[in-house]
């Protein structure tokens, strides 16, 4: 230390050491040697293993072969006050810092403070980065860019006049107006060379996003042209003649940005008509305020109050001068006359002007206006029409007001009289975007359409028709023939009944259907099942039969669900049919009951001694009712002859070998058997039948 610092103290060393903190070059350095050691030490190491190695082989691979040894024990838990010491969990464990070695004395650097968090709007501008290629219809950072753009050309538009006729720029304040000059040359050249190379566009059907393919299109174009004339630097002339306004005309050729800052409000604003009106009225404001200007020029060239005519040189002269365009470009009169040939030939050609400037702004004025109000001009015309024809017909009051009423609805809830004539002019990909961002989230509730194909519903919205219902409109009545189908959009029905109709049975709300058992029913089944009437207003979605039929040639298993719900809803709460019970009870009837004359021929029998034949015969007895032939008698087994059938036409008789017992069974009038019974009695007895 003498031997560098001589007199200096140490102290004083450190403390200069401290207040100058070492070079990168000197920190580098050091780094380095601390990892050259690191890697001379590893090398050493490493070089030792090999040759112990190398020197005895067997213990080499006997270690080689143990088995992994145990890891060594845990360290000793710590004490209880290192553990007082010791950070909780979850906080960090604030480190010293390393302090640098400078000839071998340690110098501490302290640590600096912690900076506060960034806010979001901030760290969002910091981690935005520039976009490579922009779109110029739906990037809104272009058109809050154009804006600014469109501010910088109306500035040189309005005051270029202004500083060149009016005396309002002076050396006090020139200063001021250069500033404002400069700056919108500045956002004219960030406009060239990084907003208008970047802008995407159209080439063969393909959008380009190429840079070198976006910036060579831009300076192909007539803009590039217009834009790069706009900034010819004029302002050196400012050295012969002083700071002359005019000598910035060439920053008015920028004015395609103005028409392009138009286009884009126009297409995000939900009321454009409003913009055209301004802008109109601003078209109208800018040709008074140029005839202003030129009337203060022409006043100066005359002589301020020199005759009546010009301005006399009092009061605020910008606000006289326009009081004076106003009047003559609207042709108001009550104007001094001029004098000289000068006034007389500029009041001409304002004259002149004001007619034809006044009468394009009117006429253009009567077209914004117009455009505007396209939509309620059509609703007025059907709407007269529509009373018109109800006139000429003799109409009754009571039906005249309630189409009033529905034109007054539809027009105030939708805005137009029919969605689908607004529609027709787009592509069917474009109708259906809208139709399922508009009607999608309502029909995708329909517990009929779910499990169908997402394609085959899509289709479906595309021929859905929006009608609206009256308080009181009958939608549907019981018996009709069933061709649509209904979804409520918005507002309630009821189903109603009784001999009125005035029973109210059920009210269904927005997102459901119904009407569906007529459009999915066939053979007959077709016709409307109940009543409902619109509660209020409500806005009804039809579905047309035909419509739905088209839609499901091209979804079969679409089809297929839907037919299987179908037969679901047509069975569900449906009672069986009296007629059909009975025949149900006719189809497998009970056993009958053994009938009188049998039990009377069993009774006969006993008393003549053949009850075994008469007892077979009861078990081999089936009534058969669907067969004309009946059954075959029974045999006697007490007589040792068998017995004989004859058949006499219809007739079935069985008699015994000695023809003592004959049993005839012949059918009756009303499908019953009669069973006649003959025993022949002794000599002096009569036959007897039962």
């Amino acid at each position: 230390i003498k031997r560098y610092f001589g007199f200096v103290h140490y102290n004083h060393v450190v403390s200069f050491c401290r207040l100058r903190p070492l070079s990168a070059a000197s920190f580098t350095s050091v780094v380095v040697q601390e990892r050259l050691t690191d890697l001379v030490v590893q090398f050493k190491g490493r070089t030792e293993l090999r040759r112990e190695r190398l020197m005895d082989p067997d213990e080499s691979e006997e270690e080689s072969a143990s088995p992994t040894k145990a890891p060594p024990p845990p360290p000793p838990p710590p004490p209880e006050e290192e553990k007082k010491d010791a950070p909780a969990e979850g906080e960090e464990e604030e480190k010293e810092p390393e302090p640098f070695i400078i000839f071998g004395y340690p110098i501490l650097i302290p640590k600096l403070p912690k900076l506060p968090p960034m806010p979001g709007w901030l760290r969002a501008i910091v981690d935005y980065r520039f976009p490579s290629s922009i779109d110029p219809y739906t990037d809104l950072l272009y058109v809050i860019w154009l804006f600014f753009v469109v501010m910088a050309w109306n500035w040189n538009v309005w005051l270029i006049p202004v500083r060149w006729a009016f005396p309002y720029q002076t050396p006090e304040n020139i200063h001021i107006w250069l500033l404002i000059d400069y700056t919108c040359d500045f956002i004219y050249i960030t406009d060239i060379l990084l907003f208008q190379p970047r802008l995407q566009f159209v080439r063969g059907g393909d959008i380009v996003c190429d840079k070198k393919d976006m910036r060579e299109h831009y300076m192909t174009t007539e803009r590039f042209k217009m834009d790069v004339i706009s900034l010819f630097p004029m302002e050196v002339l400012y050295y012969f003649t002083g700071v002359n306004s005019l000598l910035r005309f060439p920053r008015l050729l920028k004015y395609m940005v103005f028409f392009e800052f138009n286009d884009r409000v126009e297409a995000v604003m939900k009321k454009a008509y409003i913009y055209r009106v301004i802008r109109t009225s601003l078209y109208l404001l800018y040709s008074l305020h140029i005839n202003a200007c030129l009337f203060y020029w022409g006043s100066a060239y005359e002589g301020l109050g020199s005759t009546k005519w010009v301005y006399n040189g009092k009061g605020f002269a910008y606000i006289r001068c326009y009081y004076f365009a106003v009047k003559t470009l609207i042709t108001i009169g009550g104007l001094p006359d001029p004098t000289t040939v000068f006034e007389i030939c500029f009041q001409l050609i304002n004259y002149f002007v004001g007619v034809f400037a006044f009468s394009i702004m009117i006429g253009q004025m009567r077209d914004v206006v117009g455009a505007a109000t396209a939509g309620e001009n059509y609703y007025r015309a059907c709407m007269d029409s529509t009373i018109k024809y109800m006139t000429s017909y003799n109409i009754p009051r009571e039906v005249q007001n309630r189409i009033k009423t529905w034109y007054d609805y539809t027009w105030k809830s939708q805005g137009m009289l029919d969605e689908q004539e607004l529609l027709v002019q787009l592509p069917a990909k474009m109708r259906l975007d809208i139709a399922v961002d508009v009607n999608y989230a309502i029909v995708s509730k329909v517990a009929l359409f779910q499990g169908c194909d997402r394609q085959m519903v899509f289709d479906m919205l595309t021929r859905l028709k929006s009608v609206v219902y009256l308080p009181g409109d009958f939608v549907c009545k019981k018996g009709e023939i069933g061709r649509e189908m209904y979804i409520i959009k918005q507002g309630e029905v009821q189903v109603v009944g009784g001999p009125d109709l005035q029973i109210v049975f059920v009210t269904i709300r927005a997102g459901s259907v119904f009407g569906e058992i007529s459009l999915l029913a066939g053979g007959g089944g077709n016709r409307r099942t109940a009543n409902v009437k619109a509660h209020g207003f409500a806005n009804l979605f039809i579905l047309d039969k035909k419509d739905l039929a088209e839609i499901l040639v091209h979804y079969p298993e679409s089809q297929k669900l839907l037919r299987k719900k179908a037969k679901v809803m047509l069975t569900k709460d449906k009672k069986p049919d009296e007629k059909e019970a009975k025949e149900a009870v006719q189809i497998i009837p009970p056993r009958p009951d053994t009938p009188k004359m049998f039990k009377a021929a069993l009774g006969v029998t006993e008393q003549a001694g053949i009850e075994g034949t008469f007892a077979m015969l009861k078990k081999t007895y089936k009534p058969q009712i669907f067969s004309t032939i009946p059954p075959p008698s029974p045999v006697h087994h007490r007589s040792p002859v068998p017995r004989t059938t004859v058949r006499d036409d219809d007739d079935a008789v069985s008699e015994t070998a000695d023809s003592s017992v004959v049993i005839r069974m012949k059918p009756g009038h009303s499908g019953e058997e009669v069973l006649t019974v003959e025993v022949a009695p002794g000599e002096d007895k009569k036959p007897k039948t039962q």
